[in-house]
Formats: structure tokens, sequence, C-alpha cells
């Protein structure tokens, strides 16, 4: 079924986790920083990986964010071994002690492992405002260390010490071939609120044993990103601590991928399945949701154009609160497309709920309100607007709005 999904031959999902990469271990352990679920992940390339990634939009970062965005992106930089990550305190709006915190962090996860302390790349989820309890996190990377593994027990932990309000871990593992090398890659990500496009309180973080020229690696990290994790929108808020990793170490013995070589296309094509499976897994977490809404836009003016007015529609609250209720409402997904600030012909638009066409040329047409409902009842709902402006295409992922929503973070910090 992947094969397919992916358009590449010889591309398979994996029932498998993070540890699935050659060379990568992992772990995830009960720190003390939550009451009762894990809270600390630690994960460990045995050679040295290219690393690539993105971080929030928002002015106000959080002391890991800053600390991993240097070691990222920094002169001469742009490879690393390890990401050890907290949840449960977010480490953000902490001051100079909080960037001292994110920097022990990865000081102790150095010294565990006896590699270089700018090779840690460090992320923290939970609330904000609060310091580090260091003593916690501390002995926590020590477990984690004690901890680490290829096992598929340790794959399942890490992802579940990454969480905060999410119900579920979120994982995903494929297997491909570059120039005949068996290839794979896999990641873990986390997110139920404050999902909004331009990196959403996201975190995810993906591995692959595929060579790749980090110019190339980061160029297709950011295209990916841009198509898959900034697509998602939950709740319109976009955090503090927002980032996406990918590593690359390069132990599945291919040449590495450089400009021109046509089997970048492959690799892009699956690390876009990946981050793509995550991103929908996100949106089907989001704080309260009982349904997934994916928004599919065509026949826009250019690719960019139909991923905007797909961000404005699945992000509309109204649309949400219609499709929670199960109101067949589509005069709120033509007015949220309205508002995208993309130019369109408003009489060249056509919007379908699943297959039932519900507008056409936008203007209303009689169709079965109870077919209509039933879309809607779905527990993943698919919206279609096709405009007449050109052949550009998007998608974008998102939730209902339910009463759960206001309750989970009415409460939040107890």
């Amino acid at each position: 079924m992947e094969a397919e999904q992916l358009h590449v031959a010889g591309v398979e999902r994996l029932e498998a986790g993070i540890t699935v990469v050659r060379g990568i271990r992992a772990s995830g352990v009960h720190a003390g920083l939550k009451k009762k679920r894990r809270d600390l992940t630690l994960i460990v390339s045995d050679v040295p990986a290219v690393a690539v990634g993105t971080f929030t939009t928002n002015q106000v970062k959080a002391a890991p964010v800053l600390v991993t965005q240097e070691r990222v992106r920094g002169e001469g930089k742009g490879r690393a071994r390890a990401i050890v990550c907290n949840s449960g305190n977010a480490n953000a709006c902490t001051g100079p002690q909080g960037e001292a915190d994110a920097r022990a962090m990865a000081a102790a996860v150095a010294r565990g492992l006896g590699i270089a302390e700018d090779e840690v790349l460090v992320a923290s989820t939970g609330v904000i405002g609060l310091h580090m309890d260091m003593d916690k996190v501390r002995a926590g990377i020590e477990a984690a260390l004690r901890e680490l593994s290829t096992s598929r027990e340790a794959a399942a932990a890490a992802a579940e010490g990454i969480m905060t309000t999410d119900t579920v871990p979120k994982e995903v593992a494929v297997r491909f071939r570059i120039h005949g090398y068996e290839c794979r890659l896999a990641g873990i990500a986390k997110g139920s609120g404050m999902i909004h496009p331009n990196m959403a309180t996201m975190l995810a973080f993906l591995v692959t044993d595929c060579a790749v020229a980090r110019e190339e690696l980061d160029r297709a990290w950011r295209e990916v990103v841009g198509k898959t994790f900034n697509q998602v929108s939950v709740d319109g808020d976009t955090s503090t601590n927002d980032m996406a990793l990918l590593l690359a170490n390069g132990l599945a013995g291919n040449p590495p991928l450089a400009a021109g070589d046509p089997e970048l296309a492959v690799f892009k094509e699956v690390l876009e399945y990946g981050a793509r499976e995550l991103a929908r897994l996100i949106a089907r977490d989001g704080e309260g949701a009982s349904r997934l809404v994916e928004v599919q836009v065509e026949g826009a003016g250019s690719d960019e154009d139909a991923r905007r007015i797909a961000r404005s529609i699945v992000r509309s609250n109204l649309v949400k609160a219609a499709i929670f209720g199960e109101d067949a409402n589509w005069g709120r997904i033509i007015c949220a497309a309205g508002y995208a600030g993309v130019p369109f012909r408003p009489e060249g638009v056509d919007i379908y709920l699943g297959d039932v066409q519900v507008c056409r040329q936008g203007a209303a047409l009689p169709f079965d309100e109870e077919a209509a409902s039933e879309v809607l009842r779905r527990p993943e709902v698919r919206i279609r607007v096709v405009l007449a402006e050109g052949q550009g295409s998007g998608v974008a992922w998102g939730c209902d709005l339910t009463y759960d929503y206001v309750k989970i973070n009415a409460s939040y910090r107890t």
C-alpha cells in the first residue's frame, strides 16, 4: 500500500520505531518532571550525522530552541550525535538561567557519551515560565543513558517521553532503496495543542541512515516541512518551543546524494511521506478533537496559493465548529478561502464534502443534507475546494473544535 502512496517502487512502511534506522539507539524515562508519564527522551547516533532543522517563528523562543538553532545553523556547524528532549517544562521565558540549563542538559549527555557538547541538540516542551528542576533532569539523563537500546520497546519509550497532552505516541518508519542500497527513515513527533502553521507546540525528530550532502538535506527538509508540518493547524497558536530536526548518519553506505543526483527525488518523496504521516497524526490528536480534517485545494494559481487557502480553511474556528456539529455549512468554507489573501474568482469555486458537492461555481446547489452530514460524522473528514485559476494544489490538516478543547486548556497547569 505504501509503495502506491509514494509512487516509488520498493518502498515499504514498517511496523517499527525510530531505532529501526542503522546506528540509532533511543530511550525514554520518567525523570519526575511529570507525575506519571515518561518525560525525558534521548536519541543517539553511533556516528556523527548531518543535522538540519526548522524552528518556531514566534519572536519568543525557548532556551533550547536558541541553543539548538545555533548548533544546527551556526558557522561550521550542522553535525550532531544526539538529541535530548524533556516534556513537562518548556524552559521558555526563563532568562539566562534557562539557557544555562539547556546547555547543561547537552553537557550531561555529552559527558555520558564521550562526545562534544555541540554535538548534542536540545528540545523541551511543557509549561512556560518555570525553571527546570535540574536535579531531576540530570538523574533522568543518567537513566536515559543507561537504557539506550535499539529495541522496539526503547523506540516506543522515546516516542512517549516527548508527549504532553498527546493521547497517543506518534511514530513512522519506512524502508526504501537509493542506488541499490537499502535505506531506512523513521521519526517521532508530539503535538496536540498550540499547533499552527510556521512550526506549530509540536516537536518532530526524524532520522535516516541514507547519506545526503548537507546542502541538499537542508533544502529537502525545508521544502518538506513547508508541505507538511507547516500545513497543520489545531488552534491557531504558535508555540515558543517548536522545532523539527532531521539527522542523516549515512550508515546505509550509499554514495552521498548531491545536487543533480536523480535519486534525490526518491529521497524527497520518502521524506515527505514520513513527515506527512506524522503531521496527520498530530492533527488527528488535536486537543479534544473527535475528527481529523483534511482540506485539499486544487486549481489555484500556484501550489503556494493552494496551500495558503487550505491553511485558512482548516484553521477557521467556524469551519471547525461546523464539522463538530456535523453541519454542512459550506458558506464558512468559501468565506475562509476568501480571507486567505489569495486572489481568485468566487464564481469559479466548487466545494465537496467527501464525494458530496455542496457548492458549484460559487453558489448554492441542491444536495443531500443527510449524505453531507454522514461525511462529517466520519473519523476523517475530507474537504475538497476546486478553483478555476490554474494548476496549483495543496493540502492542510486540522481537526474539529470541541467542548473538550476548552476543558483541557482551562486546566493545563493543573
